[in-house]
C-alpha cells in the first residue's frame, strides 16, 4: 500500500486542495493535522486565533468524515508526528500547501524537510496562493498571478479510502493549549460552511456598496467582504474567491478582484525576505525606536485618551478584526505619535487580528512606521480620520461610553471642553511633527538612497505589473503611497 500523507495547514477545506487531490490520485491518503502546540506558544499567536481555527477543523472533520476517511488529529511536534506516522504506517510520501508564515513556522518546515530527505520520502509542496518560491525577479509577477488563479478549481474528492484502527484523536482547548485568555465576543466563526455563506452574501448583496464602506468602521463590519479571515485559514481558496467574484460586474467587483492580488503580493515580500518579520527593510531604520510601557499599554488597551484611535482598538479587540484604513491608523499612531518600534505594536496587533496573516501583516507594520524607505511617510492624523468616518461620534459613542456626555462638537476632542478633561498621552499635532522630522533626517543621510533603490528594485509594486487601486496621477514617478498602503480591505 502506497499510503500518501496529506498534512493539512492554513488550508483547512477539501475543495480546490491540489495536494489532496494529486495525492488521492496515488494511493489511500491520510489526512492529518498537527496541533503544534509550540507554534500556539508563539508572541503572534492567540487563543481567538485558535477557536477560530478550531472551528474550522471541527468543519474539515465532518467533511473528511463523509467521504470515509475521518481528519486525523494528532498533536506535538511534527517531526516526531511525522516520525510515528512512518514507523507505524509506512507512509510513501508526504503532501502538503506551500506555507508563508512566521519564522517558527519557516524553521519547522526547514526541519520537516531534512526528516523527509533522511526518510527517503518525498515531500511534494504546492504553491496555495500566487506566492512563487525562490522568485528570482518582480518582473511579470502579476501575468504569474494570473494564470495560477485561472486554473481549474479541483473539486472535492467523492471518497477517501478508510484506514480502519487509526483512532482520530481530539481538538485541544485554548485552555489544554495553556493559550492567554483572549475574550473576542464578537468574533467571526470558523469553518468552510459558514465561509461559504460569507462568500454568497457578499457577491449577492454587498459588493455593489463595497467601495462606499471599506474606509468608515460604521460601514466596513458589513460593507467589506469579511472573507479575510477565511482566505487566511484556508477555508476558502484564493482561486475560488477571485474566480466566483469575475463572474460579476461592477466597481465593487473590480476594486475587491484587485485586492486580492495585493494580497498575494505583499506575502511575497515576506517569501522573499523572511527577516523583515523582524528586521527594519532599511538599515538606517533599525533601533531608532524604544519601547515606553507606559505608552504602549494605553494604546493596546484603547485609553490613549484620543477618542477614535481608542474606539478603534476597543472594537479591534471585540471583533478579532477591523477594516484596514484604521488597521494602518492604530500602526500609524503607535509608530509616529507615540514612537513605539513597529515590532512591538506588530505583535499585540497580530494577536488580535483572527486573520493574521504574516506576509500582509508586518509589510504593512513597516510601510506605517517608515521603515520600508521606498514609501512616502504617511501619518494619519487621527482627529481627522474619525471627523472624516465617524462625523456624528457613532462609532465613538459606542466603543467610549466614558464620552456618553460629551456633546458632538467637542466628541473626536473632548479635551477642549477644559475642566477635569484629562487630556489624550500625546499631543497629536506636535507628536506628528516631531516623528515626520526624525524620519526626514534619517532619509537624508548620506547613503540613505542606496540602499532605498535596492529595496524598491528587490520588492517594488510597479515591476510585478500589478493593477493600482486607485487613479495615479501622471507626473509621479515614485510608488503612490496609497496604492500600496490602502489596498487590502477584504
Amino acid at each position: 500500500m502506497t499510503l500518501q500523507l496529506v498534512w493539512f495547514k492554513r488550508d483547512l477545506r477539501l475543495v480546490d486542495h491540489q495536494p489532496l487531490a494529486r495525492a488521492r490520485a496515488r494511493g489511500p491518503v491520510l489526512p492529518l493535522y498537527i496541533v503544534e502546540p509550540e507554534l500556539w506558544c508563539q508572541p503572534d499567536c492567540s487563543a481567538r486565533q485558535w477557536e477560530f481555527c478550531r472551528e474550522s477543523l471541527q468543519d474539515l472533520q465532518e467533511a473528511c468524515a463523509a467521504l470515509g476517511q475521518p481528519l486525523i488529529i494528532r498533536s506535538g511536534d511534527a517531526v516526531d508526528v511525522l516520525e510515528r506516522a512512518w514507523r507505524q504506517l509506512g507512509v510513501s510520501a508526504l503532501w502538503s500547501h506551500e506555507e508563508t508564515g512566521n519564522a517558527w513556522t519557516f524553521a519547522r518546515d526547514r526541519r520537516v524537510a531534512a526528516w523527509a530527505r533522511e526518510r527517503g520520502i518525498p515531500w511534494h509542496e504546492l504553491p496555495q496562493f500566487g506566492v512563487v518560491r525562490r522568485l528570482r525577479t518582480r518582473r511579470g509577477w502579476a501575468r504569474r498571478w494570473e494564470e495560477r488563479m485561472g486554473e481549474a478549481i479541483t473539486p472535492a474528492p467523492t471518497g477517501l479510502t478508510p484506514l480502519p484502527g487509526i483512532a482520530p484523536g481530539d481538538l485541544p482547548t485554548s485552555d489544554s493549549l495553556a493559550l492567554r485568555s483572549d475574550p473576542c465576543p464578537h468574533r467571526q466563526l470558523g469553518g468552510r460552511r459558514l465561509a461559504l455563506q460569507e462568500l454568497d452574501d457578499f457577491l449577492a448583496h454587498r459588493v455593489q456598496r463595497y467601495c462606499r464602506s471599506i474606509s468608515s468602521p460604521n460601514l466596513a463590519f458589513n460593507g467589506c467582504s469579511r472573507l479575510s479571515a477565511y482566505i487566511t485559514w484556508g477555508c476558502l481558496s484564493m482561486r475560488e474567491v477571485l474566480q466566483r467574484s469575475r463572474e460579476l460586474q461592477g466597481r465593487g467587483v473590480s476594486s475587491f478582484s484587485s485586492r486580492l492580488h495585493w494580497h498575494c503580493h505583499f506575502i511575497q515580500k515576506l517569501e522573499d525576505q523572511p527577516p523583515i518579520e523582524w528586521e527594519d527593510f532599511h538599515p538606517f531604520m533599525r533601533g531608532i525606536r524604544s519601547l515606553d510601557d507606559d505608552r504602549f499599554a494605553a494604546w493596546a488597551e484603547g485609553k490613549t485618551g484620543v477618542p477614535f484611535v481608542d474606539a478603534c482598538m476597543r472594537a479591534l479587540r471585540a471583533h478579532g478584526w477591523i477594516n484596514f484604513r484604521m488597521r494602518a491608523m492604530l500602526m500609524s499612531f503607535a509608530s509616529y505619535n507615540l514612537w513605539l518600534p513597529w515590532r512591538d505594536s506588530g505583535l499585540h496587533l497580530a494577536r488580535q487580528f483572527v486573520d493574521y496573516e504574516p506576509g500582509i501583516h508586518w509589510s504593512q507594520c513597516q510601510m506605517q512606521s517608515g521603515s520600508t524607505s521606498i514609501n512616502t511617510i504617511r501619518i494619519y492624523n487621527p482627529i481627522k480620520q474619525g471627523l472624516d468616518h465617524d462625523p456624528d461620534g457613532s462609532f465613538i459613542r459606542r466603543w467610549c461610553p466614558e464620552l456618553e456626555d460629551v456633546p458632538a462638537v467637542h466628541l473626536h476632542e473632548p479635551w477642549s471642553l477644559g475642566g477635569a478633561r484629562p487630556m489624550p498621552i500625546v499631543d497629536c499635532a506636535l507628536s506628528a511633527r516631531e516623528a515626520k522630522e526624525r524620519i526626514f533626517e534619517i532619509r537624508r543621510s548620506a547613503g540613505f538612497d542606496r540602499h532605498a533603490d535596492a529595496i524598491q528594485h528587490r520588492h517594488g509594486s510597479r515591476r510585478s505589473g500589478l493593477p493600482s487601486t486607485r487613479r495615479r496621477r501622471p507626473r509621479r514617478k515614485t510608488t503612490d503611497p496609497g496604492v500600496e498602503q490602502l489596498v487590502l480591505d477584504l
